[in-house]
C-alpha cells in the first residue's frame, strides 16, 4: 500500500496588492503640445487623401490661398479640445469631465486645502481653447469625428476678384458672388463633385471639410 502525498497550498493568494498612484497635471496650454494632430493631406485615410488633395490643388492652381490647419486627430486630442471648449464655452463643470485612459489631466483646479478653485479652472480650459486655435468655433470640437478617422481636413480658404477653378468633372467653373471665402455655397457644390464637403454644408464650424460633411 502507497501513500499518496498531499501538497497543502493556501487558500487565498496572500500576496499584498500594490496599488499604482497616477498622478494627475492640471490643465493649462502645456497640453496642446500632447498627443500633436497633423496637418498634413498625406495622414488622411484612403479614398478621402486623394478627394482632398485634388480639391486644394484645383483651388491653389485656380489661385485661390488655402492654409490647412487639421487633417488626422488622435482620440486624445479629441477629448481634450472636446472638455476644454465645453469648459471655457458651454459652463460645463470642470469636477464632471469624464476621465479618459493615457490622459492624466486635472480640470478642476484646487486650493491647497482641497478646495475647488472655479476660475482658475475656466482660465486654464481657456487659454487651452485659444492654444488649441478653437476659441472661436461655434460648436465643440468631437469627441469622435472624421478627424479622428482620418476624413476631414480644416482649411481657411480666400481669393480674390472671381475665382475660376476646376471641376471634377473637368469643367471650368466661375464664382462670381461673395463671399471669397471657404464659406461660399458655389464652392461648396464644387468640393462635393470631388467628394469633400462643408460642414453641415455650411454650418457653424467654418473650416470644417469632410467625407460626409459631419
Amino acid at each position: 500500500m502507497t501513500k499518496t502525498q498531499h501538497k497543502l497550498t493556501s487558500a487565498t493568494d496572500q500576496t499584498p496588492a500594490i496599488a499604482k498612484i497616477v498622478k494627475l497635471e492640471l490643465s493649462g496650454p502645456q497640453w496642446v503640445t500632447r498627443f500633436p494632430g497633423s496637418a498634413s493631406l498625406k495622414e488622411l485615410s484612403a479614398p478621402f487623401r486623394d478627394y482632398a488633395s485634388a480639391f486644394v490643388e484645383a483651388l491653389r492652381s485656380a489661385g485661390a490661398v488655402v492654409t490647412i490647419s487639421a487633417t488626422f486627430r488622435p482620440i486624445e486630442r479629441a477629448y481634450l479640445m472636446h472638455w476644454a471648449w465645453l469648459i471655457a464655452k458651454a459652463e460645463k463643470d470642470p469636477r464632471k469631465v469624464p476621465a479618459m485612459g493615457g490622459v492624466n489631466i486635472q480640470w478642476d483646479h484646487q486650493s491647497e486645502d482641497g478646495e475647488y478653485l472655479h476660475l482658475p479652472s475656466v482660465d486654464a480650459a481657456k487659454a487651452m481653447t485659444r492654444a488649441y486655435g478653437i476659441d472661436g468655433l461655434g460648436i465643440a470640437p468631437a469627441l469622435t469625428s472624421r478627424h479622428t478617422a482620418g476624413r476631414a481636413v480644416d482649411m481657411s480658404i480666400r481669393w480674390n476678384g472671381p475665382l475660376t477653378i476646376q471641376s471634377a468633372e473637368g469643367n471650368t467653373v466661375h464664382i462670381l458672388r461673395e463671399p471669397r471665402t471657404g464659406m461660399n455655397l458655389e464652392l461648396h457644390r464644387v468640393g462635393e463633385a470631388y467628394g469633400v464637403i462643408k460642414y453641415n454644408r455650411g454650418g457653424d464650424d467654418k473650416p470644417h471639410w469632410s467625407d460626409t460633411g459631419a
